[in-house]
C-alpha cells in the first residue's frame, strides 16, 4: 500500500476497486486542508462497503469552500484530525486500485502530501481517473465535470459536492464508462511501448501523441 513510487495510471475498467473523494478548504494542494474523506469498496462491480469521515482541518474553513460543499467550522469542530483518519482510510483501501474523478490532478496530490508528512511514503495503488476516460468515451460532451456525466447518464446529482455522494456518482459513472470503453478502445491509438492509450496533447512545438501512462511511460510521437 505504501511505497516510494506512485502507482500506474490505468485507462481501463477494473471490476474490483475503491472509489474515493475528498472535500477540502480550497484548491491548493500545497496549503489547503482536507475536511472530508469518503470511499466505497467495489468488488465485481458491486458496492460492498463504505467509508466516510469529516476531518477537523485545525484551521477555519473559508466561506467560499463552505458554499460549495456545505461543510462548516461547526460541523468539523468535534471531528478527528487527518492524522487519525488517514490510517483508517488507507486500511480500508488496502491494495485495490483507486478510482475517482480528476484524482490525478487534484485528490491524489492531497493524499500524497499528507502521507509523505505522516508516513514518509506514499500510496502505490494503481489509479483510474474517470475524467480522461470520459473524454475518451464521450467526446461529444462540451464539459466532463462529474455532474455533467451524471446528468448524461440520467443519474441523480442531489447532494453533489459532499464526498460520499460524489463517490456514489463516480462509481455509477465509471460502471457506465466501463460499458463504453471496449468500443472506444478499438478506435483509440495505443502505445507501442506499454499498450496504454495515446492522448493528443499540445506542446511547445505543436500537437503530439503522448502515452496516458505518463510519467511511468514517456512514449511520444508526432501528431
Amino acid at each position: 500500500m505504501l511505497g516510494n513510487q506512485q502507482g500506474k495510471s490505468l485507462r481501463r475498467y477494473v471490476p474490483d476497486y475503491v472509489v474515493y473523494d475528498l472535500e477540502t478548504t480550497g484548491t491548493s494542494c500545497k496549503r489547503d486542508k482536507i475536511v472530508e474523506i469518503a470511499a466505497i469498496k467495489v468488488i465485481g462491480g458491486k458496492a460492498t462497503e463504505e467509508f466516510s469521515s469529516l476531518v477537523n482541518p485545525e484551521c477555519p474553513i473559508p466561506y467560499g469552500a463552505s458554499q460549495v460543499n456545505g461543510i462548516t467550522d461547526e460541523m468539523v469542530a468535534g471531528e478527528p484530525v487527518l492524522h487519525d483518519v488517514l490510517p483508517r482510510f488507507l486500511e480500508f483501501v488496502g491494495e485495490l486500485p483507486l478510482v475517482g474523478h480528476n484524482i490525478i490532478s487534484f485528490d491524489m496530490k492531497f493524499i500524497y502530501r499528507e502521507c509523505r508528512e505522516v508516513f514518509k511514503k506514499i500510496p502505490d495503488n494503481d489509479l483510474v481517473d474517470t475524467l480522461p476516460l470520459a473524454r475518451l468515451c464521450l467526446p461529444e460532451l462540451a464539459h466532463h465535470r462529474l455532474t455533467d456525466l451524471a446528468e448524461h447518464y440520467h443519474l441523480s446529482t442531489a447532494g453533489a459536492h459532499r464526498a460520499l455522494k460524489d463517490c456514489q456518482m463516480t462509481m455509477q459513472v465509471y460502471e457506465e464508462l466501463g460499458k463504453a470503453l471496449a468500443g472506444a478502445m478499438k478506435q483509440a491509438k495505443t502505445c507501442p511501448r506499454c499498450g496504454g492509450i495515446l492522448e493528443l496533447r499540445n506542446g511547445r512545438y505543436g500537437r503530439f501523441w503522448g502515452c496516458s501512462g505518463y510519467p511511468s511511460c514517456r512514449y511520444t510521437e508526432n501528431a
